[in-house]
């Protein structure tokens, strides 16, 4: 066996063997019923009955289980091989209600459900009743032991045997799965039938048994019926006394008996009456619910039929249109400045902005440079880096910083930078191998905790730039529009950013809405696009805000996000006619408002619905401002659109509604689109529902969840697979996740680490998890284009996925898993083996990266990006860091051999002085 580069050879001398068997076999199955061993498999939902397997090889599975599956869940039970032929098993338990049995006892008609075993993974053995020679799993109803119907629950000992009568008794079970007590004896059981149990009491009475299991003096012994482990009844007392004599009526007894016999005939008849008064009108009652069922139930079946037809739905021409076009990729210097500084729209190391005192300005440029050089020497940074990070108050966000002003300054020397880098990463490792710890071993590099986690983030973005253009980009793009589109095929709340289809439950609308899809025209007053129309897709349930940003996607489709107009700096006017332009805005003096609860007064925003807009209509795209009565271009063109104005608001030109601004800050006024919030708060209607009763059950809405998988699942595997493969045919595997993940290897190898999932977990977090899941979550660091907040809940639930693909456990879930595990739960181990398959195809089958090869490519990526950042404002950050820290670092540099040679502490102390920063002599 080889362990790495390790060879271990097994002694067969020793009887040190490995021995390679088949795949257990099951032949029969039987299991007790109406007392005799029956062919085929059959328990009830309390389960434990025993059930024989015969078959081969049947002891070579550590922990074989037997499986049913009911309402679209799995029960298992424990079996014990009692050889290689032989196995016994116990029928599982399951929560089954009574109503589920066809005749109600479920006597003549079980539930009959698919099983099977779960031996290590055996796939024959799944699911055992699509197997002609076995029937399905027969469910009976549990046992029903009768109380005695004795006065007082007390049964006098008369005869020999003892009775105790029930239902279903042994369907399932046999008689030696029964146990009888009296008090502290046992009553031994003769026979067993569908209804009726006997058994021998002892001679005499026993002693009774108290509730804590000790013998209680005086009283009548307790009857309990046990069946196996798990079922355990208490049916009454027996008591071995002789009953009491009759007591012999006189006649004046006898005749007050009867009278009262007769009073009491007279109240149950009355009573008999004014119960079926009022059993009628709890039918009565009870028909109006059974309606509102059959109401709820043709509801939902019809969404779970819609969803069922949006999952076939033909992703063609989707591809088609994601095909148009070229991708918005950002330049290498913008991309690279999205990822080190995210939180920055133009940040100083690309603009060279630097707020500086004119009089000190030649001093700083000097002292800068000087701090330059003490950076390029590899003592000094290290040096300086170990002191920020020792510090208890160097927090995450500093720890970010740094290291991205630090890459920005290296970039212009990677070879350098990458030694710093391995550098830091090695004493990490070391660290972390040194505190005895598997589990923090695995969260190497998992969080920004230190300065080299962030540069190894930086130094792959840098690196892989040319890998994303040429390759990982465009699947990247085609994941991001297709979930986009997606998105925009339904209702999307403007404000909530919900949406009918989603992979977020958080961000899912719960309830129906009434859309209809619509085919618009809208041009753009510009002289890029000469006045053209442009068909543009929306939905009649669309905001005004939500219908100019579908015609920009479409009239802007070739052009960069941050080159197009904003929607807010454009108006939207609806041509019906030769003279009708109606401006639309979200909202304005047609808005509807409606009170609800609190005295909140709601608007809601305007949308095509509300102006009854027609499919077909005309629209201008105008800049704010625009005189309307002056523009008439257009104007020809848009008398098509004049047949589909049949009922709008009365709005022309010449009386526009006012429109209401930012400014609109009326008190108690909120504004909603779609879903409005807090729906239970409104006012009880006359019958004292509520609007909520009336809606369907929110959990059937989480199949749009599944719907947009399903769709969106083609592209999500193409991203993973891209990412996730070593052979790309013309274009070369990154030679720097090759050298990174050898560099892992060998310290794992130096350090003597046999457990192959550390390694494993140091590979997924330093490039899936620190680098893909990244840019999946946030692609417009790599595109020129705009993130919604409904888009970016989708992104993370497949980044999401994409951890738990890089996991080295199984995947493991309950009724309790958040969803976004439970949608991908199937594919996880598809995605797991694509992983391991990478890592090994990384390790064993692509060529070593040698030293001098690599070092020629750092070189060329420091030559193509010299320039591409300002590294005076880097610097000037990165001297405030140290001046903060000034005095541990001298006390470091005076302490260090190599420092002192270097004359480093002098020449600190020089840039200090040159920037004019007071420090102790």
């Amino acid at each position: 066996m080889m362990f790495d580069n390790g060879r271990r050879t097994i002694d067969e001398a020793n009887g040190q063997q490995f021995e390679y068997l088949h795949d257990p076999d099951v032949s029969a199955v039987d299991s007790f019923g109406s007392g005799q061993l029956m062919q085929g498999a059959r328990g009830t939902p309390s389960g434990g009955s025993f059930i024989y397997v015969d078959g081969t090889l049947l002891n070579t599975v550590a922990d074989p289980q037997m499986v049913f599956v009911y309402n679209g869940r799995e029960y298992a039970g424990d079996c014990d091989a009692l050889s290689d032929i032989r196995m016994q098993c116990r029928s599982p338990a399951a929560k089954v209600a009574s109503a589920a049995f066809p005749d109600g006892r479920g006597v003549d008609r079980p539930v009959e459900l698919e099983w099977g075993f779960r031996m290590d993974g055996v796939g024959s053995l799944k699911n055992l009743s699509r197997m002609p020679r076995f029937k399905k799993f027969e469910l009976f109803p549990d046992p029903i032991i009768y109380n005695f119907s004795d006065p007082s629950g007390v049964k006098y000992h008369k005869s020999e045997y003892l009775f105790i009568d029930g239902e279903n008794l042994n369907h399932a079970y046999r008689m030696e799965d029964y146990t009888v007590e009296i008090g502290m004896g046992v009553c031994n059981i003769t026979s067993l039938s569908r209804k009726q149990l006997t058994c021998r009491p002892p001679d005499s009475e026993p002693i009774a048994k108290g509730a804590d299991g000790r013998p209680r003096m005086g009283s009548i012994p307790e009857v309990r019926v046990s069946i196996t482990d798990r079922l355990n009844v208490s049916i009454g007392s027996l008591s071995y006394d002789s009953p009491i004599a009759p007591f012999v009526f006189s006649t004046e007894i006898i005749v007050g008996i009867a009278v009262g016999a007769g009073i009491l005939v007279l109240v149950l008849i009355a009573f008999f009456i004014a119960y079926r008064r009022k059993a009628t009108e709890s039918n009565r009652v009870l028909k109006t619910m059974q309606e509102q069922i059959d109401v709820l139930e043709l509801q939902v079946a019809s969404e779970c039929k819609e969803a069922f037809a949006e999952l076939q739905t033909d992703i063609t021409d989707w591809t088609e249109a994601l095909n148009t076009g070229g991708i918005p990729f950002r330049d290498y210097r913008w991309y690279v400045a999205k990822v080190l500084f995210p939180n920055s729209e133009s940040h100083p190391t690309m603009t060279g902005e630097m707020t500086v005192d004119p009089a000190r300005k030649h001093n700083i440029e000097n002292g800068l440079k000087l701090f330059q050089q003490l950076l390029l020497n590899k003592t000094f940074l290290l040096t300086f880096i170990r002191t920020l990070e020792s510090n208890r108050y160097f927090g995450m966000r500093d720890r970010v910083n740094v290291a991205s002003l630090l890459m920005a300054v290296l970039q212009s020397d990677m070879v350098y930078c990458t030694d710093i880098l391995k550098t830091l990463l090695t004493e990490l490792i070391e660290k972390a191998v040194d505190s005895k710890s598997n589990p923090n071993l695995k969260l190497l590099m998992r969080r920004n905790e230190s300065v080299a986690e962030k540069m190894l983030s930086a130094w792959l973005t840098f690196l892989l730039y040319p890998f994303l253009k040429e390759v990982a980009g465009r699947p990247l793009y085609l994941l991001y529009r297709a979930v986009q589109m997606q998105i925009e095929m339904g209702p999307v709340d403007s404000l909530t950013s919900e949406a009918k289809y989603s992979l977020s439950e958080e961000k899912l609308i719960r309830q129906k809405i009434d859309y209809k899809k619509m085919l618009i025209y809208v041009s753009c007053v510009d002289p890029e696009h000469n006045t053209q129309e442009y068909p543009v897709k929306v939905l009649d349930c669309d905001s005004i805000t939500q219908i100019k940003e579908k015609a920009l996607d479409v009239i802007y489709r070739n052009t960069a996000f941050s080159r197009r107009p904003r929607p807010d700096n454009l108006d939207l006017e609806w041509r019906t006619g030769q003279a009708g332009r109606t401006p639309l805005q979200d909202e304005d003096q047609t808005s509807v408002t409606e009170s609800g609860g609190g005295g909140v007064t709601w608007r809601r925003l305007n949308t095509l619905q509300h102006y009854h807009v027609n499919d077909g209509a005309a629209f201008v795209l105008l800049p704010k401002h625009t005189n309307f009565y002056n523009l008439t271009i257009m104007s020809d063109k848009s008398d098509k659109s004049l047949q589909s104005h049949k009922s709008s608001p009365g709005i022309s030109r010449g009386a526009s509604p006012f429109v209401r601004g930012d400014a609109d800050a009326e008190h108690g006024i909120k504004s909603w689109h779609l879903v409005r919030p807090h729906d239970s708060a409104d006012p009880p209607s006359r019958d004292g529902t509520t609007k909520r009763n009336n809606k369907l059950v929110t959990e059937i809405y989480l199949t749009r969840l599944l719907t947009t998988k399903t769709t969106l699942k083609k592209f999500i595997d193409e991203m993973f697979e891209t990412i996730l493969r070593t052979n790309f045919g013309n274009y070369a595997f990154p030679q720097a996740i090759k050298y990174l993940f050898d560099f892992l290897d060998d310290q794992a190898l130096h350090h003597e680490i046999q457990d192959p999932e550390v390694v494993h977990t140091w590979k997924s977090n330093s490039l899936p998890l620190r680098f893909w899941v990244n840019l999946i979550k946030n692609p417009n660091f790599v595109f020129n284009i705009h993130k919604s907040n409904s888009v970016d809940s989708c992104l993370s639930v497949i980044a999401q996925a994409l951890m738990e693909s890089c996991s080295t456990t199984d995947l493991k879930l309950s009724k309790d898993s958040p969803s976004s595990k439970l949608l991908f739960a199937k594919d996880i181990t598809g995605y797991q083996q694509w992983v391991r398959q990478y890592y090994d195809d990384i390790k064993y089958h692509l060529p070593e990266v040698t030293e001098l090869d690599f070092n020629h490519i750092l070189v060329e990526e420091s030559k193509a990006h010299k320039h591409d950042f300002h590294t005076r404002p880097a610097l000037l950050e990165l001297f405030t860091y140290a001046k903060k820290h000034i005095d541990p670092l001298m006390a470091a540099l005076n302490a260090d051999e190599f420092s002192e040679r270097a004359r480093l502490p002098s020449r600190v102390l020089q840039v200090v002085h040159l920037m004019n920063a007071e420090i102790r002599p």
